[in-house]
This record gives structure tokens, C-alpha cells and sequence, in this order.
């Protein structure tokens, strides 16, 4: 097939207007166009009352081979009308070959093996390698210190409710992970050569995604659909001989050193004594999971800090943000709710910057630590809710630990975001809710008495004073100056009653679990860590990616210990 990209057309096209559009591109009479599938769909809202969509799409037609030796002859072809008015170029769009993005598994497992690999969490990263390995064979074992979704859904509602909660249960640690209670976001940044985000997307479709998820240029799902998916992808996974075991906490490793020195895994014991034995074991742990890190750290897995970021959480009418990005053509069934990515360079050398926005969507307690306060955001599938939220944060590095763990070392980030958290809980009241501040008294320098008009979605609830002590001086004085930055990239962002809610600590790991090309542990061979909390994915998606990679080295590295065939 052939691949049509950046064809423009305007944001209320009729359904003619598509293959109308492709028709023209192509140079070829209606009847030569056998067929099309839009590969992707975005939107240029750069001119507001003027935003239009951006298609690919994939084309069928008996005139290919000939449409492919005109664009080798003449390459400036296949860019031709790249130039057009946006709002009427339905002409314009570039031509190539459709690329191949079907997955290809590497290995196949034999029928006996002497151990089965382990997988440890079941998160995007951890569902990913499970379902791989499974699917090639692998029977891997699944351990999850949390408890299966719905069992997991009642105990965080028991946090958000009723102010209970429990550390082995919450919007952390459970089947799905983190990103289960999120917005559902399904894109990224990552280089993705292989396609493996598209194997990622497929497999999600076929849990219960809506198919759109494969052609939208922001797919997400929401939190409600996310909980029956991963049920179903755990049932894939034990339908093809995995297992997976709930409240299995991993405490310890199980560890050889060779006659050359080199360090081995051989399994894992359980937080209950039992243990597990097996030569390959993925580490897919959480950014959150720091009884973990220091296991390993003690362990002698060889750990690093690296730098994350931290801040607050903003609230803001949607209908301000749509109105802001869409102008006149906000509502739009098209566009949906807005978004924003919002980023300032401050005086003093931090970088401010937007972090998991979430349209329509709600601030949501994520604690995982008695006695600490922890934000995060939601959204469902509809976005539909009242306010839009996104975290406001500001990069750190590893040199900023130093006062919060003064030995150093790879734990020194946590020491730094529990001294935050357990701040933000006593600013709180002692019970779990959240201190919190409007965005006009933050920049005035007094604290806040009263909420305006916007009406603070976390709960338990949110407790008004004065934010300028729930963060270093140099974060509070960085977002003190970017606020107004981003007022005026987006009207009304600055707006005396936003409402910041603190604090954001968790917006990835704290430290990598460093790898090699191979993807196993610098320093433990079988031991392979992936995913967010060894510092290699930011996001559902990014992970699921990771998780895939993980499981293909797994299969090659029991290829090469002679337990699969090559497929």
C-alpha cells in the first residue's frame, strides 16, 4: 500500500472529502482508488477559528507500482502542495511505500523448560513482557506485591473516601499499576524503529480499547476501561500458560557469584519465605517501589540517581483551556477537551514545565507511604469533567539530594520526596488531604483563606494556606516566574483562583537500574530491569514498549542458554 501523509483538511469536512482528497494528490481516476484506512489523525489548532485536521492514511489502488516509479523519478513530487493553505489544501500531502509495523516474535519456547522466567510488578511494563513471553511460549510466572484491579480499586477509593490507606494497595502498587488511575495517555516521544507501540496499541484493541486509539495523534482510555482491559490481558496471558500471583511481594533476591566473579540470579524469595527459582527474572517495578530499591541496593544491584522533577498540581475551568487553544471552535466533537504542554527557562536556571495534563479530569491522592501526601491526575474516557489539571513541576538532579541524604548513594532522590511528602501531609491537617494555594495569592505572596471559582477536585480534600514553604526555595521562586510565563502562552493560565494542590513528587523514578545493551543488570546477569521505575519509560505507553523489549531479551537470553528454539 502507500502511505499519504500531511493531507490538510478543513475541520468540517463532509466524508467526500477525504478520498476526494487523496484522489487529487495521487493523480488517479475515482474508480483506481480501491480502497483507504486513516493511519493517523491530528489537528493544527495554531489559528484558532481556523484548526485543521492533518490525515494519514494508507491507500489501496492498482496504480501503486506506477505512482511509486513516478515519485523515485521525480523525488520533489512525493512533497508536493507540503506548502499549501492549510484550511484548502485538500490537495496537498506527501507519498511513500506504507510501512510495515506487523510484530514479529524472536523466539519460540520449547516445549519443557527447566525454569520458567519471572516477571516482578504488573504495570504497562510488567502486563508487556508477560503477555510477549507468553505468547512465545515462555509460561512466565507474574508476581505482583498488590492486589488484583477491582480488589485494588475499593482499597484506593478507601484512601480517597474515607482517608484509609493501605500501602500494599493504592494508585501505586496493584494489577495495572500506576497508570491505571491516570488519564489513559497512549503516546510518546520514544524512537520507535521496530513499531513496537503499535504492538502495544493492537493488543490493547483487542483487550477493549476503542479502535480509534490506532489513528488518533493523542489516544487515550480513561481510567474505567483501563480496569477491564488489563483483566482481560491477564487472561490472554494465563490462557497461554502464564501465571500470575497477587499480595507476592518480592524482599529479596537470590543471587550466585561464579568462579569468574560474575553475579547470577536464581530467583527470588517472597515477602511471606517462600521462594521461586528461576535464571531470568524481569525487574518491571514501579517509580514508587522504594522497599524494592533498597533491596537491591543492598543486594548490590548496581543503582543510580538520576534527576526527576517535582511541583504541584493546577486546576483550571476546561472550558478556560478550551477556550484558549480552540477559540470559537472549542466543543468541537472533533477536538474534544483541550490540552496544553507548557514549558519556562527561569532565572535561576530551572526549567518549569507542564507534566501529565489531563483534560476533563480530577487531582487524585496517590500516597503509598503512611503519613505522606502525594498528587496525581486523572481522567476517564470522556473527559469530561469540570476542570482541566496538570502538574506545574521543576527539574532537579542528583545534586540537589545532597541535604536530604548527605552519604549520598542512589536512594538519596526518595530521601528528598519523602521529606516533601511528609511536609505536604502535615501541611495538610495530619489525615490526608492536600495543602493548597490559588495561583493569584501564590504570586502575591499570602496565603489563601478561600476557594474561587474553581472548585478543588481531590479528595479527601484540600486545606488552603500558604505553599511557599511545601517546596525548596529555588522550585517555589522557578514556578513564582513561570506562572505569568504561561499566561502568556495560554490566556488565563495565571487567573487569580487556579488552584494548586501540592505535592507532585512522583513523575518518574528517582533512580535507573542501569542495563546493558542486552537489557540486563550491569553487574547481575538474568536480572533484566525495564519499565518506569528502572528509569527506561515515562508513561503507559512507553512502558508497554519497554516491557516488550524486556521480554525479547529474556527469549534471546534463554535462546542462547539453550531452553527455545529460534523462531
Amino acid at each position: 500500500m502507500l502511505r499519504l501523509t500531511d493531507l490538510k483538511l478543513p475541520l468540517d469536512h463532509d466524508d467526500a472529502a477525504l478520498p476526494a482528497a487523496i484522489i487529487a494528490r495521487l493523480g488517479i481516476h475515482a474508480d483506481e482508488l480501491t480502497g483507504f484506512t486513516v493511519a493517523k489523525r491530528s489537528y493544527d489548532a495554531r489559528r484558532r477559528g481556523a484548526i485543521v485536521l492533518i490525515y494519514s492514511v494508507d491507500v489501496e489502488t492498482p496504480r501503486e507500482a506506477d505512482i511509486l516509479q513516478r515519485l523515485e523519478l521525480d523525488p520533489e513530487a512525493a512533497a508536493a502542495g507540503e506548502q499549501g493553505d492549510g484550511a484548502a489544501a485538500s490537495g496537498s500531502g506527501k507519498v511513500g511505500a506504507s510501512p510495515d509495523t506487523s510484530y514479529r516474535f524472536v523466539a519460540r519456547a520449547r516445549d519443557a523448560m527447566p525454569l520458567r522466567p519471572l516477571v516482578i510488578g504488573t504495570g504497562p511494563c510488567g502486563l508487556f513482557a508477560a503477555l510477549v513471553l507468553a505468547q512465545m511460549g515462555f509460561r512466565p510466572i507474574v508476581l505482583e506485591r498488590g492486589k488484583a484491579v477491582r480488589e485494588r480499586t475499593v482499597d484506593t477509593f478507601g484512601l480517597w473516601r474515607k482517608k484509609v490507606l493501605n500501602p500494599e494497595s493504592n494508585v501505586q502498587f496493584g494489577e495495572g499499576g500506576a497508570g491505571t488511575f491516570s488519564d489513559g495517555k497512549l503516546y510518546s516521544q520514544i524512537s520507535d524503529k521496530r513499531h513496537h507501540g503499535r504492538k502495544v496499541l493492537t493488543e490493547f484493541v483487542a483487550a477493549g480499547a476503542p479502535d480509534e486509539i490506532l489513528y488518533v495523534s493523542k489516544p487515550h482510555i480513561g481510567t474505567f476501561r483501563l480496569v477491564s482491559m488489563v483483566e482481560h490481558m491477564r487472561a490472554t496471558i494465563e490462557s497461554l500458560g502464564g501465571e500470575i500471583r497477587f499480595s507476592s511481594r518480592v524482599d529479596d533476591l537470590l543471587i550466585d557469584t561464579d568462579a569468574d566473579g560474575v553475579r547470577h540470579i536464581r530467583g527470588v524469595t517472597l515477602a511471606g519465605g517462600g521462594e521461586i527459582r528461576s535464571d531470568h527474572v524481569v525487574m518491571a517495578l514501579g517509580h514508587s517501589a522504594r522497599d524494592t530499591f533498597a533491596m537491591l541496593h543492598t543486594r548490590g544491584v548496581f543503582l543510580e540517581a538520576k534527576p526527576f522533577s517535582i511541583g504541584f498540581r493546577i486546576e483550571h475551568p476546561q472550558s478556560l483551556v478550551d477556550a484558549a487553544r480552540f477559540g470559537p471552535q472549542a466543543g468541537h466533537p472533533l477536538l474534544g477537551a483541550a490540552d496544553y504542554k507548557l514549558v519556562h527557562h527561569a532565572r535561576n536556571g530551572r526549567s518549569v514545565y507542564s507534566f501529565c495534563m489531563c483534560p476533563g479530569g480530577t487531582v487524585v491522592a496517590a500516597a503509598s507511604e503512611p503519613g505522606r501526601v502525594v498528587t496525581n491526575g486523572m481522567s476517564q474516557y470522556s473527559r469530561n469533567e469540570r476542570n482541566a489539571n496538570a502538574a506545574i513541576v521543576v527539574g532537579i538532579t542528583p545534586e540537589d539530594f545532597q541535604p536530604y541524604a548527605p552519604e549520598g548513594g542512589p536512594l538519596a532522590g526518595i530521601a528528598l520526596q519523602r521529606h516533601w511528602e511528609s511536609n505536604a501531609f502535615a501541611l495538610g491537617g495530619g489525615e490526608y488531604e492536600a495543602p493548597g494555594q490559588l495561583v493569584g495569592d501564590l504570586l502575591a505572596g499570602r496565603a489563601s483563606s478561600a476557594f474561587g471559582s474553581v472548585v478543588p477536585s481531590y479528595t479527601p480534600g484540600v486545606r488552603l494556606g500558604d505553599l511557599s514553604g511545601a517546596l525548596p526555595e529555588y522550585a517555589i521562586t522557578a514556578i513564582r516566574e513561570a506562572l505569568p510565563a504561561f499566561d502568556r502562552q495560554l490566556r488565563g493560565f495565571a487567573m487569580h483562583d487556579a488552584l494548586l494542590t501540592g505535592v507532585e513528587t512522583r513523575t518518574s523514578s528517582p533512580l535507573r537500574i542501569t542495563r546493558h545493551a542486552d537489557g540486563q543488570s550491569l553487574n547481575t546477569r538474568g536480572l533484566f530491569p525495564a519499565g518506569e521505575g528502572a528509569g527506561y519509560a515515562g508513561g503507559i505507553l512507553s512502558a508497554g514498549v519497554d516491557g516488550i523489549k524486556a521480554a525479547e531479551s529474556v527469549a534471546m537470553a534463554m535462546v542462547a542458554a539453550g531452553h527455545a528454539r529460534a523462531a
